[in-house]
């Protein structure tokens, strides 16, 4: 028996929001005191002075001055109080959405379904970024790449499996001339993992909001864009109702913001997860290469969706590039490829 081990449980440890509460249940008592001594102070004398004789030029007379300011001094340090609680309440939110939310997260990612696995919790990511010392650890340039490179290439792939189950159809929905990819996904993704990843930790309330506002704002700016630049439009939401010069709509807008929580809660920590595989040594090279084709790619794209404009202008091509450019990107392929761009003016003549 002398050698014998006893395992017991470790003590629990004390809550760490126990003073918290505390204080928080002493603070409505204190609130309630404070009334019962105003009251019993200011609140008679201010009514017997508003039944006095009248204020020469709204100035308190001798007797009303010292009370009226010390109810004035009473009023500022209501004012500073009410102040600071409502600080401490945004930032006691804060800390009750999040704790709810790395929880929420965790039970999720254990509670593994045999035809789904769940993705991990971005807090577990993030853990195992810090203990490997990952190359593409946190929100750095590798991580960034990264997750523009594959989100290029995933938002065409889901949105051609969406275009095949409603319409029946395989049509390309790519937005370069090399390969499945769309930079309009990888921006997207890029755009809402930077505005939400601070948010990753919390609840998805802030994910929502995230996403409706970073994926409108960038809509608009990619159909402007792509107008201004190429004379071009590859979406047109007039049809829609609430709409905005065509380019967004509140319905898509609203998909943007379940998006958001989608992308911050389910696809980025799977992302992450994957991307944690690759080694520091094999990453960077890596990641610098697709890199440096997708920059060939975009701008290859641009040349030849700006060439092939003018050709539906009629304009021939001024020398041997132009030409070049013709025989590798004909109208054929580019319609193949961009099956959903249009030029406004110069196809309507």
């Amino acid at each position: 028996m002398e050698n014998e081990v006893i395992n017991r449980p470790e003590a629990a440890p004390a809550p760490a929001a126990e003073e918290l509460e505390s204080l928080c249940g002493a603070i409505y008592p204190s609130v309630e005191r404070t009334r019962g001594e105003l009251e019993r102070r200011y609140y008679e004398r201010l009514a017997e002075e508003a039944l006095g004789p009248q204020w020469t030029g709204g100035v308190p007379s001798e007797e009303a001055r010292p009370v009226v300011e010390a109810v004035q001094g009473e009023l500022d340090r209501l004012h500073q109080a009410s102040r600071s609680l409502a600080q401490s309440y945004q930032a006691l939110v804060e800390l009750e959405d999040e704790t709810s939310a790395r929880l929420r997260d965790l039970r999720k990612s254990r509670n593994r379904k045999w035809y789904a696995p769940n993705p991990p919790a971005n807090a577990a990511i993030d853990l195992a970024e810090k203990r490997l010392g990952h190359f593409a650890r946190g929100l750095n340039i590798y991580k960034i790449l990264l997750v523009c490179i594959v989100g290029s290439f995933c938002g065409v792939v889901v949105e051609m499996l969406w275009a095949f189950a409603r319409y029946g159809i395989i049509e390309s929905r790519r937005g370069l001339v090399y390969g499945p990819f769309n930079l309009l996904y990888g921006a997207g993704a890029v755009l809402l993992t930077l505005a939400l990843y601070k948010y990753r930790n919390r609840g998805r309330l802030w994910s929502f909001c995230g996403g409706f506002v970073v994926g409108s704002a960038l809509e608009y700016a990619c159909s402007w864009g792509q107008e201004m630049l190429l004379g071009s439009r590859s979406w047109d939401y007039s049809h829609m109702p609430l709409n905005l010069n065509g380019r967004i709509c509140f319905t898509y807008s609203v998909f943007w913001g379940i998006l958001g929580i989608v992308w911050i809660k389910d696809l980025y920590p799977r992302m992450a997860k994957w991307i944690l595989k690759i080694s520091n040594r094999v990453g960077r090279p890596l990641t610098w290469a697709l890199t440096v084709f997708m920059i060939v790619n975009i701008l290859v794209s641009c040349v030849a969706v700006g060439r092939w404009s003018k050709r539906l202008e009629g304009e021939p091509a001024s020398n041997a590039f132009w030409e070049l450019v013709d025989e590798r990107f004909p109208n054929q392929r580019m319609e193949r490829i961009f099956a959903n761009m249009s030029f406004g003016a110069a196809e309507d003549g």
